[in-house]
């Protein structure tokens, strides 16, 4: 009895090797775009916290105030992040992404700017 090959398998020349590349490549941007999706989220939190803890408080909504500040610019950077990972996925309807994420204006006019840190 002879032992023939199974058709489905792809030849040396086709997209064997390469399928298991790509798929590595995807498995790797879904997982950074998870991340940066978590860091976001945490973010928005924090900002979120902080916010209502001073509304609570001594009734200074704190806007100008250096911690929310730095708040407000870590979760413009973690939008900026998330947004460009979603684009390297193929994912291009960032701003329906940012409503329902109901991520604040202060924070998308933040996003991508980065203040010259002293060195």
């Amino acid at each position: 009895m002879a032992l023939k090959m199974p058709r489905n398998l792809p030849d040396q020349a086709g997209m064997g090797g390469m399928d298991v590349l790509e798929y590595e490549v995807v498995q790797e941007k879904a997982h950074n775009l998870a991340r940066m999706g978590r860091r976001l989220e945490q973010a928005l939190a924090a900002l979120a916290a902080f916010d209502e803890a001073r509304s609570r408080g001594a009734g200074d909504s704190g806007k100008d105030g250096p911690e929310r500040e730095s708040l407000v610019a870590a979760a413009g950077e973690a939008l900026w992040y998330y947004i460009v990972q979603r684009e390297v996925c193929g994912l291009r309807d960032g701003e329906k992404v940012m409503r329902e994420m109901g991520v604040p204006r202060e924070v998308r006019l933040r996003m991508g700017f980065s203040p010259t840190r002293p060195r």
